[in-house]
């Protein structure tokens, strides 16, 4: 499986990002999708979970403002981050994962990252 997220930047607190992560490769074995966070001197923090039933779910300081989505196409599972009302506390590094069962064991993998920077 890889992984391909993209959609950081820097922004004004109050205004939005949607953040993507695209899943190829054996993408049958994926079961579930998430995204994460981890800010300067933090650690890293779970915020959204997309699993293959459909199911979605947000967690932490973020729900009411995040929200996480999910679309498969053309042989990919693509995962979107919308980030609303942004707070410079959101400021971090966003990463996507990935786990599931190939058949033989568990397998997990994580997104290169990418780098959201709110200011105040």
């Amino acid at each position: 499986v890889q992984l391909q997220a993209s959609g950081g930047g820097l922004v004004q607190a109050g205004e939005s990002l949607r953040l993507s992560c695209a899943a190829s490769g054996n993408i049958d074995d994926i079961n579930v999708m998430r995204w994460y966070r981890q800010a300067p001197g933090k650690d890293r923090e779970l915020i959204a979970t997309a699993f293959k039933t459909g199911y979605t779910s947000m967690t932490g300081s973020t729900e009411g403002r995040f929200a996480i989505s999910r679309d498969d196409a053309n042989d990919k599972i693509t995962i979107y981050l919308q980030m609303n009302s942004l707070k410079p506390e959101d400021t971090a590094v966003y990463y996507c994962n990935v786990e599931g069962f190939d058949g033989l064991r568990f397998i997990e993998y994580w997104g290169k990252g990418t780098q959201v920077t709110v200011s105040s």
